[in-house]
């Protein structure tokens, strides 16, 4: 696992419990098995690059669903958010860029193309995860079991 601490010592799909769903893509690269298994499939260079990484990632949110396993699901929903976040950066910061000097730069309209269109292609894949009724009623059912 990582030494980022001991809330991420663990296994999750053994011990889903532990699991905080936080915010946003909060532990993307830390809650194991999920990030062994979702980081591999995960690319946003192009629209090609993000649609085949989106179809693995929403195969795999699939199997995890067939499973009911939410933390694979949730999991599975960052990887796709962060492709969004992460291409929708490099298309209007060149670079990917923000900051420089300290100080957040004005973005770009459209810096870079290609991800721009990854970042598309993302969001299409993301929203269905989000409308996922399965998805839905076994994240109320984590939020609840707390």
């Amino acid at each position: 696992m990582t030494d980022d601490g001991p809330e991420y010592d663990v296994d999750f799909r053994e011990h889903p419990e532990q699991y905080d769903i936080g915010r946003g893509e909060e532990g993307v690269f830390k809650v194991e098995p999920y990030k062994s298994e979702l980081l591999p499939l995960w690319g946003y260079t192009d629209r090609e690059t993000a649609d085949e990484a989106g179809e693995a990632i929403y195969e795999q949110f699939r199997a995890y669903r067939d499973r009911e396993e939410f933390v694979g699901m949730d999991m599975a929903r960052k990887y796709l958010q962060m492709g969004y976040t992460r291409s929708m950066r490099y298309a209007r910061y060149p670079g990917g860029q923000k900051y420089e000097d300290g100080e957040e730069r004005d973005p770009e309209h459209w810096a870079d193309h290609d991800k721009r269109e990854a970042a598309l292609v993302y969001e299409v894949w993301w929203g269905r995860v989000r409308a996922d009724d399965r998805y839905q009623e076994l994240k109320e059912r984590y939020r609840d079991s707390d």
